[in-house]
């Protein structure tokens, strides 16, 4: 019990930068107590005192305003970021280290007994207003993007968008590493926007600095080449990239978030 105490704790430390110390985390964190309370009202439910868990359950959503169904199965170091308006149905099944933030429903679709709400991978992340329908997985290390509606099952490591929900980046390639170094060495991120956004602009930025890769891969073997045909070529330094050229960039990707 205190072992999971300390984990949901340092939970919030690790995904909440505003967490200052473990009393203020304690006091003020109603995703933790609706946490806390729902692993107690849980295992009330499982020994069979169903009413006094739905009891418990009820007093967390008017203190909280955080409905978990004392059915509902949470893994290790759950964290829900503000918390207001979530609602987590009976057969939900969340994996450890999954993070919800407000107004996140995991529910149902069908009146039927049995298994109606969806089951969350590890490392999932939900993000505010998103609806998660149905008795499907949502596969480990997958992103729901706020106000999504998703009604079918998401591959893990999937990033999964709109309404309808659907997804706009799967797994990491090696071409995504390759892209984010290119967008290293040139001091700025794409256009503010992280890959996982279904952003245009930023999808043409990517498409830029892929074909800037391949471009800086052809000069370098080109001047591989030439160093082997003459001892005197001289290969030049480029000119470093300003990081104020951008800030025009960041101004007005600022604007636009």
């Amino acid at each position: 019990m205190f072992r999971h105490l300390r984990e949901d704790i340092n939970s919030v430390f690790h995904r909440d930068p505003a967490a200052r110390n473990t009393f203020e985390v304690l006091t003020n964190y109603p995703g933790l107590h609706a946490l806390l309370i729902h692993r107690f009202s849980h295992w009330l439910w499982n020994l069979g005192l169903k009413w006094l868990a739905r009891t418990l359950s009820t007093l967390a959503r008017w203190f909280t305003g955080i409905e978990i169904h004392p059915g509902a199965t949470i893994g290790h170091r759950f964290f829900i970021d503000h918390g207001m308006g979530v609602v987590i149905g009976e057969t939900t099944v969340i994996g450890d280290d999954v993070t919800l933030y407000q107004g996140v429903t995991l529910g149902g679709t069908s009146w039927h007994k049995g298994k109606r709400h969806p089951t969350l991978g590890n490392g999932v992340v939900v993000g505010a207003g998103a609806k998660i329908l149905g008795p499907f997985e949502v596969g480990e290390g997958a992103k729901v993007g706020s106000n999504s509606v998703v009604t079918k099952e998401v591959p893990a490591g999937a990033t999964v968008v709109g309404i309808p929900g659907r997804v706009v980046v799967k797994k990491k390639s090696e071409d995504d590493a390759r892209r984010k170094v290119m967008e290293e060495r040139m001091g700025f991120d794409a256009y503010g926007v992280t890959e996982e956004m279904p952003d245009p602009m930023a999808r043409s930025m990517r498409a830029l600095l892929d074909h800037m890769h391949v471009v800086d891969d052809r000069l370098e073997n080109m001047c591989q080449a030439l160093r082997k045909v003459s001892s005197d070529y001289q290969n030049g330094e480029l000119p470093v990239l300003d990081e104020e050229d951008f800030d025009c960039v960041r101004d007005e990707t600022e604007e636009r978030g």
